[in-house]
């Protein structure tokens, strides 16, 4: 009796090792690919959606071979499977799977779009338009909406009812900051437009103080920005005469003089900047943004003329202090100021004379 007993409790053992060997066959069988077929399936997670979820809608895929192991797998192992649109494959094992979503190893399906500083804002619509599937028109009635608009300036510090005045061509002109920045394919205009506001709060939220205590709005500085941006930026350090400039502006404004500044009269006809000369009736035409006319004795342009770079911002925030009242640069980009006018008449025809002055074609 006792040996059947034994007998027993051996053969129990061995069916049990069995058991358990084919056990382990078999998870270890589950966890292979499906296939030898390497060809890329899409799976995308939605966020929030739970790990037993996931499992199963992998097992649906046919991208694994048994989702209770994957329940099991997922049970004995560090896992935190994360949102996101993956590209897999059925000859991939389910720990290359998991890993791969743990790692949030996802399809980069981002797009990197470049905003060139001191270009208007009706250029960063062509841009816009030029890598997303929305028209000029679509993108303009997003950004000169009023509801929307008001939105913005709930959300954003820098923003103000300033960008409300019915004078100005466009509201966000000069407020879109210029760099380079990744987007999802399918971004919304206000996702994108966002995107670039965030920017300008970024790079400028370190000198909030300094703004706050300016006698000059924001909005005004980043007005001066932009006249700077176009009058005295240079890709050759030595060159940049932005914070001279810059002084030389102030001094204009403290002294109830125009800012003669021709690039706010292109913006003002909205002409292509130096796409020919002026005329005598454009730069004496009364208009908000024209500071060639006499009628703006002493007054910055209603709004932005174009994007600034930060470098333009600081130096309208930190001028040098100078005692010029002129200035003009030659074909090469040199610039030169002057104290009075007859100086700076001389200045040009010194130039002409010595094949500096740009010509138009």
């Amino acid at each position: 009796m006792k040996k059947k007993i034994i007998i027993t409790l051996i053969i129990f053992l061995v069916l049990i090792v069995i058991a358990c060997g084919g056990l382990f066959v078999f998870y270890q069988t589950s966890l292979k690919g499906v296939s030898e077929n390497e060809e890329a399936v899409t799976f995308i997670i939605d966020q929030g959606t739970p790990s037993k979820t996931i499992i199963n809608n992998l097992y649906e895929a046919q991208l694994i071979r048994n989702k209770y192991v994957g329940y099991i797998y997922l049970k004995f192992h560090n896992t935190n499977l994360q949102a996101g649109t993956y590209s897999l494959n059925r000859h991939m094992t389910l720990p290359e799977i998991l890993t791969k979503i743990t790692n949030g190893n996802v399809i980069d399906n981002s797009i990197k779009v470049t905003f060139v500083e001191g270009k208007r804002l009706t250029n960063y619509v062509k841009t816009i338009s030029a890598n997303f599937p929305y028209t000029e028109d679509e993108i303009m009635q997003v950004i000169t909406d009023q509801t929307y608009l008001q939105e913005l300036i709930d959300k954003y510090w820098f923003l103000t009812d300033e960008i409300l005045n019915d004078k100005l061509y466009y509201a966000l002109e000069g407020y879109l900051y210029p760099d380079t920045y990744s987007f999802y394919e399918d971004a919304s205009i206000k996702d994108i437009i966002e995107v670039l506001l965030n920017g300008t709060s970024n790079k400028l939220k370190p000198y909030q103080d300094e703004i706050t205590q300016n006698k000059y709005s924001f909005h005004e500085l980043l007005t001066l920005a932009s006249i700077i941006e176009l009058e005295g930026a240079s890709n050759d350090p030595a060159k940049d005469s932005r914070a001279d400039i810059a002084g030389v502006l102030y001094n204009r404004l403290n002294s109830g003089m125009p800012l003669g500044s021709d690039v706010t009269t292109y913006y003002a006809f909205k002409l292509e900047l130096w796409e020919r000369d002026l005329t005598v009736d454009e730069t004496n035409a009364v208009n908000a943004y024209n500071t060639r006319s006499s009628a703006m004795a002493g007054m910055l342009p209603v709004g932005p003329i174009c994007n600034p770079s930060l470098k333009s911002f600081i130096a309208a925030l930190n001028p040098h202090h100078n005692e010029y009242y002129y200035f003009v640069a030659d074909k090469n980009g040199n610039t030169y100021f002057n104290v009075d006018y007859e100086s700076h008449v001389a200045k040009i025809n010194e130039l002409k004379n010595n094949g500096l002055w740009y010509y138009y074609k």
